[in-house]
């Protein structure tokens, strides 16, 4: 009979938590406090008979569930709400390389197409963004019945694309990402290996599509972190913070996230567990780890995978990256609108070529603190527009972005929102690329700017760049950078690469001089970025009078 306490399986693990039997990092924590609690509040059961069953196919694996995978699994597979459906039917694992996430999926995968499930054709489906990455848990299963021929060939047909239960008819396949071309069919089950790869929903969305034809539909996500900001995953890690908090209900989604607590953490190897639940019972990973724990001591190239996949703290490339990823976070907070109107602010504008984007922004200070207002305007017949997978629509209906239907992006749209939202700060300066000021020059003269009769114009020479570089990094550092929540802007900046200056004599750097580049210039804009770049280049034009005293600032008059 089904019980309505928490399973011994389950509990061992929460109390191994709570005891702080190894290091653990605080998700784990409040994910012991969320199930516990759901156990006490919620009319919920796990069918033990069910799980223990299930845990007797480990005998045709090569190892053994660690406590953290059963715990994930029986939570997800055998506890069940009243009404008979899953308490938990989706899970989501984030944890370092090498923790086993495709063992476990192997094996989950494995006993949902088993008879012990018993859900006639309730298929699965394993996705991942390439073949490669999307048959390694397929390819698991197969070596496993390949091993165990004698023991399973009754029970199970196999071949090189697909593996079928003869009894239940479920069927497992792995697909490739290529939303275009494929749908969502009637899994019962599906898959999202690597998470972190996705920077949009299309394929999510097309695969999931089939699912709530067959009983209990369930999703299990796996993945380490990775480079992609601001897709699939940080809105899945932002969804799960929110969750764990206790500020929204899980809605069914189990948030299963090992990592490091704070990245000072990684100098302390016994912490490394924090990120990796299995480490301890697996010596031949941490000696890997060691050797790469070294590298990354002498600032080797591969410290942000050191940190972002083995510790699950994102971490950008040194080498490229303009800051690291809570700073971009902590830039997120909320721009004091009331309190900076009437200050002085300078303006930056950037814009490749007048057919794609452009952006311009208010920059603003109040004591150390900077402050960002900006705009992009996007041309519909841009050529790049094919290659960009960022939410460009999405963020137009934010007011983030303007779509222009013309050939070319017209200046005086670019000069008309400048005055519109600017008559309520005291512009002193406006800021844009040397090359670039020809084709605003005419537009921004009408309004009173230009860089020779008026002097207010500043036109911004790599040598200012390059000037302005330690105090941009000083500044995100400090996190002394706030423009709101629009994720566009952290776009623009996770597409920009911090680079050493070019000496004029060909192929040396100029030491210790470093500018901004593009990470790839088709599909991954900057303007966003280099218009508050050339803004800084006169922030000299800002003063620092404190937000209760601003009512005698001038204004200026378009």
């Amino acid at each position: 009979m089904p019980t309505r306490t928490c399973n011994p399986h389950i509990l061992r693990y929460i109390k191994a938590v709570e005891q702080e039997v190894v290091p653990v990092c605080k998700e784990q924590k409040q994910l012991a406090v969320l199930v516990r609690k759901a156990f006490a509040e919620e009319d919920i059961w796990c069918d033990d008979a069910r799980l223990e069953r299930y845990l007797t196919l480990q005998k045709f694996f090569p190892f053994q569930l660690l406590d953290w995978e059963i715990f994930c699994f029986a939570l997800h597979n055998c506890v069940f709400r009243a009404d008979g459906m899953p308490r938990w039917p989706d899970l989501f694992i984030c944890v370092g390389r090498g923790a086993g996430k495709n063992g476990y999926l192997a094996f989950e995968d494995f006993a949902l197409i088993s008879h012990y499930h018993g859900i006639q054709r309730y298929d699965v489906d394993i996705c991942a963004n390439s073949e490669d990455q999307a048959r390694t848990t397929f390819d698991d299963i197969y070596d496993i019945l390949e091993d165990n021929k004698d023991r399973l060939e009754r029970f199970f047909y196999w071949n090189k694309e697909k593996i079928i239960n003869l009894k239940t008819k479920s069927v497992l396949r792995f697909r490739t990402s290529n939303a275009k071309t494929k749908d969502g069919g009637r899994p019962g089950k599906v898959d999202f290996d690597e998470v972190h790869e996705y920077e949009d929903y299309s394929n999510l969305d097309v695969f999931t599509t089939g699912l709530g034809k067959k009983p209990h539909p369930r999703r299990t996500f796996t993945t380490t972190n990775g480079k992609v900001r601001d897709g699939v995953l940080d809105d899945y890690l932002a969804q799960a913070t929110e969750v764990l908090e206790g500020n929204m209900p899980d809605g069914g989604m189990l948030f299963f996230i090992c990592k490091l607590d704070n990245k000072r953490e990684v100098h302390d190897e016994r912490l490394w567990i924090k990120a990796n639940p299995s480490l301890p019972f697996r010596p031949d990973l941490l000696e890997e780890m060691r050797k790469e724990y070294a590298d990354f001591q002498r600032g080797r190239k591969m410290t942000g995978a050191f940190m972002t996949k083995r510790m699950n703290s994102p971490e950008s490339d040194v080498e490229t990256a303009v800051t690291d990823f809570e700073n971009l976070r902590a830039a997120s907070r909320g721009v004091p609108l009331e309190l900076l109107a009437g200050r002085k602010a300078v303006v930056g504008i950037d814009f490749t070529k007048v057919n794609d984007f452009a952006t311009a922004g208010f920059l603003l200070r109040d004591g150390d603190m900077r402050y960002w207002i900006d705009h992009t305007w996007v041309c519909r017949h841009s050529k790049d527009l094919g290659r960009i997978k960022a939410p460009l629509d999405e963020w137009a209906a934010q007011g983030l972005l303007t779509w222009v239907d013309d050939v070319e992006i017209d200046p005086e749209l670019v000069v008309e929102w400048i005055v519109k939202t600017g008559s309520v700060y005291s512009v002193r300066q406006i800021a844009l690329d040397n090359f670039r000021y020809g084709i605003f020059a005419a537009a921004l003269r009408k309004v009173g700017f230009s860089a020779k009769e008026h002097k207010n114009v500043k036109l911004v020479s790599g040598r200012d760049v390059m000037k302005v570089h330690p105090i941009i990094e000083s500044m995100f550092l400090r996190q002394r950078i706030a423009w709101g929540d629009p994720t566009m802007m952290r776009w623009y900046v996770n597409n920009t690469k911090s680079m050493p200056a070019a000496r004029k004599t060909a192929g040396e750097t100029d030491l210790g001089n470093w500018t901004y580049g593009k990470i790839e210039g088709k599909s991954r804009k900057t303007d966003g970025f280099m218009a508050l770049v050339a803004a800084m280049t006169v922030e000299n034009e800002l003063d620092d009078a404190p937000a209760g005293n601003i009512s005698n600032l001038p204004v200026l008059a378009f």
